[in-house]
């Protein structure tokens, strides 16, 4: 499988110095990038939100640091940092950060047979 990423190959780096976040905005990075899916680090300032919107496959968010609030088909559930979250293909989901927060999202696109 080929990857494509905008991290150097084979060297250990720490997930927060990869990314700055934005007072009162949402900063992201690119990890990796594939036919496969796609790896993307988030940093939420307090109180910034990614409206809902779906996708055509699913996903993993993954909470670094802080709190998120997401809200899946109308349900709304707490990740904290140290948990995972899996949200479903063609399903509304949306962000909330009511904290500054970090976020490892895991797009996983289905492979083309």
């Amino acid at each position: 499988m080929s990857t494509t990423g905008t991290i150097p190959d084979a060297t250990v780096l720490a997930l927060a110095d990869l990314i700055t976040p934005t007072e009162r905005g949402i900063a992201s990075r690119v990890l990796a990038r594939s036919g496969g899916g796609s790896i993307t680090l988030f940093a939420f300032d307090k109180g910034e939100s990614l409206t809902e919107h779906t996708t055509p496959f699913d996903a993993l968010v993954l909470t670094l640091e802080g709190k998120l609030s997401l809200t899946i088909g109308g349900n709304r559930v707490e990740a904290a940092a140290g948990t995972i979250v899996r949200l479903p293909a063609n399903v509304p989901h949306g962000v909330d950060a009511p904290i500054a927060s970090r976020m490892l999202l895991v797009m996983l696109k289905e492979p083309k047979t």
